[in-house]
């Protein structure tokens, strides 16, 4: 399997176990020492660091019932992206975002998450 093919497939499995609520299956695919970054001011910004404080992160933000529709997955010479479109609602409060989750990948692993959002605000009111 070539370095894209496998990285393409690392996407497939994020968001394959990330939609099923499998968070073992995620911190397989995570590096001990990996990072996940949200921009904003709310309860799921900042930096998560280590293999347990990203899938912390990823039930957290499951918990607000969002559905995680996959757009695309983006490889690159050595990395891989998830671009996706997230919406939820709690309340009268929407979430309708897009978004791509960048992923530096090290020895078939994800290393680090960076995640790009459409509507900041929009998060912000939404996971307080």
């Amino acid at each position: 399997m070539s370095q894209h093919e496998a990285a393409h497939r690392l996407g497939e499995q994020f968001h394959a176990f990330l939609t099923a609520g499998d968070w073992a299956g995620i911190r397989t695919l995570l590096t001990d020492d990996v990072t996940w970054t949200l921009p904003g001011d709310n309860t799921v910004s900042g930096t998560a660091r280590g293999a347990d404080g990203v899938v912390e992160r990823a039930k957290k933000i499951a918990s607000y019932g969002l559905r995680f529709e996959l757009l695309h997955i983006l490889v690159s010479r050595e990395n891989m992206a998830l671009s996706l479109h997230n919406t939820a609602q709690r309340d009268d409060v929407k979430l309708d975002e897009y978004l791509s989750t960048v992923c530096r990948l090290r020895d078939g692993r994800i290393a680090s998450i960076e995640t790009y959002l459409s509507d900041v605000p929009g998060m912000n009111a939404f996971f307080v």
